[in-house]
């Protein structure tokens, strides 16, 4: 099993920027897409990429969710 980190629950709330620099710092092997909720997005695993969900609505774009790694 692998060490490294493919979760990032800690930075919901958080300013999108904010938990990009924090995903990057801690895998920065990753591809990370900011994307507001609700935005469709294409459907598929990629062991490489982090997904981070922002509220659009609010001027601080506060991350709602980050799913896993995929």
């Amino acid at each position: 099993m692998s060490s490294e980190k493919t979760s990032w629950p800690e930075v919901v709330g958080w300013p999108a920027s904010a938990a990009v620099t924090q995903i990057n710092s801690d895998r920065p092997d990753v591809a990370i897409e900011v994307v507001p909720a609700g935005t469709n997005v294409a459907p598929g695993y990629k062991a490489n990429r982090v997904r981070v969900y922002f509220d659009a609505g609010d001027a601080t774009g506060p991350v709602l969710y980050t799913p896993f790694i995929g």
